[in-house]
């Protein structure tokens, strides 16, 4: 029972730590991408944003330059 529950926050860290990677080799961090996000309306999950910045490099950063031009 326990670990069922672990197992949840154990995946949102890894796809926060895999966003954030991303994020830092385009020049933002994690928490700036996330807010500029959601100035810009983009309503993204975490699961998705860390498969796109995985298995999709440029549509991830398609998705940061369109973040960043809503500021």
């Amino acid at each position: 029972y326990r670990d069922r529950r672990k197992r949840k926050r154990d995946f949102r860290r890894l796809w926060i730590t895999r966003i954030n990677a991303a994020a830092r080799q385009n020049g933002i961090s994690y928490s700036q991408l996330m807010g500029q996000m959601k100035k810009a309306n983009i309503q993204i999950n975490r699961k998705m944003l860390a498969q796109l910045a995985v298995l999709d490099p440029d549509s991830f950063n398609k998705v940061v330059e369109l973040a960043a031009k809503a500021e």
